[in-house]
């Protein structure tokens, strides 16, 4: 497929390509035992040894410089897909423990190579500052002062992700008010593991205007109405819902009801080689599974286009590719 896309829901690091990590692995002589099967792909059973997993395979990712070559791989790895808009989740705490100095270095390193990418490949990025919800509110509140310090053209918005069971939302308003005061668009992972009381959580709390996943929204039919209602968005991915057994497969998924209901969905991979998946084979499996056609997918783009943490001048440009691809 063709169709120029838009993904607003892919962790940097999450997106690092398998073989790219091996490498970082072995230039630094790091034992990354556990992390890859026989193949070399990523080797998880479940969520919660995914996190762990996913944190191990960012212990190779050392410097600035592994972040500008990791952000160049990712970028080329999704233009690839067709996808000329994208916002990365970026995690300071992934980026220097947090220190606001060390993240100001790594936060250009990934800016130069994002100007490079977007010069070669036509494919534009914004980065999204996430905390880790399992590390805690203290460590929000670093990662939120990071956030508020560097936004601007390239750092939109805020949110955060991890385990949506440890905690509670009402622990992070501190950070989340603090990106807000700093003029960030805010987002958060809810009703993905912590069911539809997580969104309503995210949404009373934390005041965001989209929600990453969002799906088990559909157990609620008050909640979902309250969605369309509200035009709150929905960063779906379901490959990865299928993949960690959120839902058994394809065709129980609920992206189509809640499209059908009137909730502003959107389509990302999350973390695609870990799922293995691409944003091609999402559409792909869209249209087998729900019969979505072009104009589906096409409108599909567009919510997202409209819903992005960009500026209006970058808005418009994104929406005028799309329409002249129709």
């Amino acid at each position: 497929m063709t169709l120029p896309k838009v993904e607003l829901h892919l962790h940097l690091e999450g997106a690092a390509p398998p073989a790219f990590i091996r490498r970082l692995a072995q230039e630094k002589h790091v034992d990354l035992a556990g992390v890859f099967d026989a193949a070399g792909n990523y080797v998880f059973t479940d969520f919660w040894q995914f996190l762990k997993v996913y944190e191990a395979a960012c212990t190779v990712l050392q410097t600035p410089e592994d972040f500008h070559r990791l952000t160049l791989a990712v970028l080329e790895q999704s233009s690839q897909q067709g996808v000329v808009y994208s916002e990365a989740f970026l995690s300071p705490d992934f980026c220097g423990g947090g220190d606001l100095g060390a993240w100001r270095e790594y936060l250009h390193a990934m800016q130069e190579a994002a100007a490079m990418a977007e010069a070669r490949h036509g494919i534009t990025l914004r980065g999204i500052v996430t905390c880790i919800r399992h590390f805690g509110p203290d460590r929000a509140r670093a990662t939120a002062r990071c956030a508020a310090e560097t936004a601007g053209d390239f750092i939109t918005g805020f949110g955060i992700a991890g385990d949506e069971t440890a905690g509670h939302p009402r622990d992070f308003t501190y950070a989340f008010d603090m990106a807000r005061e700093a003029g960030l668009r805010l987002t958060a992972h809810a009703g993905e593991w912590g069911g539809p009381q997580s969104v309503r959580d995210a949404l009373e709390h934390l005041r965001v205007e989209r929600i990453g996943h969002g799906v088990r929204a559909i157990e609620d039919a008050k909640l979902v109405a309250e969605l369309a209602a509200r035009d709150i968005v929905l960063e779906v991915c379901p490959g990865s819902n299928v993949a960690l057994g959120v839902f058994p497969d394809w065709a129980a998924h609920p992206i189509a009801r809640l499209a059908d209901a009137g909730v502003k969905v959107t389509v990302s991979t999350d973390d695609p080689p870990f799922f293995h998946t691409s944003l091609r084979a999402e559409y792909d499996q869209l249209s087998r599974t729900f019969g979505w056609d072009d104009a589906m997918l096409r409108a599909l783009n567009l919510t997202a286009a409209n819903a992005a943490f960009c500026d209006d001048a970058t808005r418009q440009k994104l929406l005028k590719r799309l329409e002249t691809s129709a």
